[in-house]
């Protein structure tokens, strides 16, 4: 091909070839190529298009010269090919940020890894072969509104939305796409709903769990409803981060934070003496249940897991808290773990005993904005501040002559 290249008179570095079989307004058409010296003396050729195509020996020239300018001012000679592959890497596919994102050591520290994974599969996968330029408000308002049209919740739409920003975010931190161009909107959430269970639902869940076979998942339960722990943090719980001496729970890594230690009630305490000495003998039974089997018995390693999963790794899910639910008669929009550590809350604030700051430090919230959702369940103590305000205010407002006679009655021990 190279010997039927010819250059181009009046452009320098520009030359042509001759199409046999391609047209162009009646006559045959050429490719144009341009071509250029690098510091080393090594020329290099760049296809720049047909004819057909619109390029012409002017514009050859042209971006011969921009090449030329680009290389003496950023010191490397670059094609449209080296361009392209430059371009490429920059502009990765939402697949490639996506797994990027995952794999590396902020997204393997997620704690809600499998639930991202989750809502990626279900909802943000038709992105998968888009690249981040390719995106538009057109095509997150179509995410938005399958999502609605299956039923989702606000709070669902908004959790994937999130995932999304947060993988593009990344990519644009580790220079694998540009920046967004536009702003995602988010809808609006009013996820207020506060979960608690009635005298009679509780007593029902309390008598299903004393009678459940699985006593350790039911001890498991028990202790969400007593502590208001949530439920990944009573998956990692460990035997050492139990303190017996001064009644004491350590929290590695709660929601949003660094390690916190709350509390041991005393039936706190009592569930976990139980789990423990559960699991002490739990070995000898492990062997006896596999007795029998012809296959092999499972492999266990002891990871000091107070709640422990399969083969003794940390535990992921709780597969018998829907038929508990369902057992104890418990409502169908009940979330149990979530919903009892709502119900732990509620009752402090019911009991007008416990103000949102103290039920905020039990809870391990770091903002009492959290907290405050639960301040229509003080109506005691809104109500002794309530009226301790209208004491201080009549007094303050009263007239000298009162003071007078309150202080006389005062002395007068009246």
């Amino acid at each position: 091909m190279s010997a039927t290249r010819y250059r181009i008179k009046k452009f320098e570095g520009v030359y042509g070839y001759d199409s046999a079989s391609k047209r162009c307004n009646g006559k045959t058409d050429v490719c144009y190529y341009i071509t250029i010296k690098t510091h080393d003396g090594k020329k290099v050729w760049e296809k720049i298009g047909w004819a057909s195509e619109g390029y012409t020996p002017q514009l050859s020239s042209e971006l011969r010269s921009k090449r030329i300018r680009d290389a003496r001012h950023q010191g490397e000679l670059k094609t449209s090919k080296d361009i392209l592959a430059e371009q490429k890497k920059t502009n990765r596919t939402l697949k490639e940020i996506k797994e990027h994102y995952f794999n590396s050591s902020k997204g393997t520290a997620i704690k809600g890894k499998v639930q991202d994974l989750n809502r990626w599969q279900n909802h943000l996968s038709i992105f998968e072969e888009k690249n981040v330029k390719q995106l538009s408000q057109l095509s997150i308002e179509s995410i938005k509104k399958n999502m609605k049209e299956k039923g989702l919740a606000p709070a669902t739409i908004d959790h994937a939305l999130r995932l999304l920003k947060r993988i593009i975010n990344h990519g644009t931190e580790h220079n694998l796409c540009p920046r967004l161009s536009f702003k995602i909107q988010r809808p609006r959430v009013y996820n207020t709903r506060t979960e608690f269970l009635s005298p009679e639902e509780a007593a029902r869940l309390l008598d299903t769990l004393d009678k459940w076979p699985r006593q350790d998942i039911a001890r498991m339960v028990k202790l969400a409803m007593f502590s208001g722990l949530r439920r990944g943090e009573l998956f990692r719980m460990k035997n050492e981060h139990l303190d017996f001496q001064h009644n004491l729970i350590t929290i590695p890594g709660p929601k949003g934070g660094k390690d916190v230690t709350v509390p041991m009630s005393p039936p706190v305490r009592e569930i976990l003496e139980q789990q423990l000495a559960f699991l002490t003998n739990e070995q000898g039974r492990r062997g006896k249940r596999y007795r029998n089997t012809a296959g092999k018995v499972p492999t266990w390693t002891d990871h000091g897991y107070i709640f422990p999963g399969i083969h003794g790794e940390q535990r992921n899910e709780c597969t018998a808290i829907d038929r508990i639910k369902k057992t104890a008669g418990l409502p169908k929009k009940f979330r149990p773990f979530h919903g009892l550590r709502h119900h732990f809350a509620v009752l402090l604030a019911s009991s007008g005993e416990f103000n949102l700051d103290q039920i905020g430090q039990l809870l391990t919230h770091k903002s009492s904005d959290v907290t405050r959702r639960y301040a229509h369940f003080l109506p005691e103590a809104q109500q002794r501040a309530s009226d301790r305000a209208a004491e201080i205010i009549a007094n303050q407002a009263a007239p000298a002559t009162d003071k007078k006679k309150k202080i006389v009655n005062f002395r007068n021990g009246q």
